[in-house]
């Protein structure tokens, strides 16, 4: 497996729609070591996803997962896992405001409406079907990486630029209260 350079803000790679694939592309020896190089990526980015169009590939492929990440240690954990062409719809239109990063957006953030709950259709590495429901802060991610597929940055969604900060000011004046909510909201749903 190799590591991927990573696209960063002003790469049109970023800006532009990933395509769909189909399961013969999906089967091909070379997509399948591509997902196992965006997975040993996000891994070494300590990221909790990563999608295709940040290293390069205007695929709708993305990877999520989050274990004991130092970065996100307030994150419910989520197995790995790899969605192509995947689907997100909205289940209520109650939203959470998420402080978000992103791999592509080196030391920012910023908060970023997100809905609470999500359903998701895709296919798996293997083209199988998925179809699940995302609650809480996990929805937030899901959403995220999608959003990329979409040519989308969580600085298009950021709904109050004053929130913009970098990791640092983060930490060191917005983190205790961001993590009390996301408590909150981990304990209502679990994730």
């Amino acid at each position: 497996m190799n590591v991927l350079p990573i696209a960063q803000i002003g790469e049109p790679v970023l800006r532009e729609r990933a395509r769909e694939i189909d399961r013969d592309e999906l089967a091909t020896p070379e997509t399948q070591r591509f997902i196992d190089d965006l997975v040993a990526t996000m891994r070494h980015a300590r990221g909790a996803g990563l999608a295709a169009p940040q290293v390069f590939r205007p695929i709708r492929v993305q990877a999520i997962e989050v274990g004991d990440n130092p970065r996100y240690p307030y994150k419910p954990k989520i197995p790995l896992t790899i969605l192509v062409n995947p689907t997100l719809t909205p289940l209520t239109d109650e939203r959470f405001e998420n402080y978000e990063g992103c791999l592509s957006v080196p030391n920012l953030r910023g908060v970023v409406p997100r809905y609470v709950g999500v359903r998701v259709q895709a296919w798996d590495r293997h083209g199988a079907p998925l179809d699940f429901e995302v609650w809480g802060l996990s929805a937030g991610t899901y959403q995220h990486e999608t959003d990329h597929l979409d040519g989308k940055l969580f600085v298009d969604r950021v709904s109050d630029p004053r929130t913009l900060c970098t990791w640092e000011a983060f930490e060191k004046h917005y983190r205790d209260a961001f993590v009390a909510r996301v408590e909150a909201l981990v304990a209502r749903f679990g994730a």
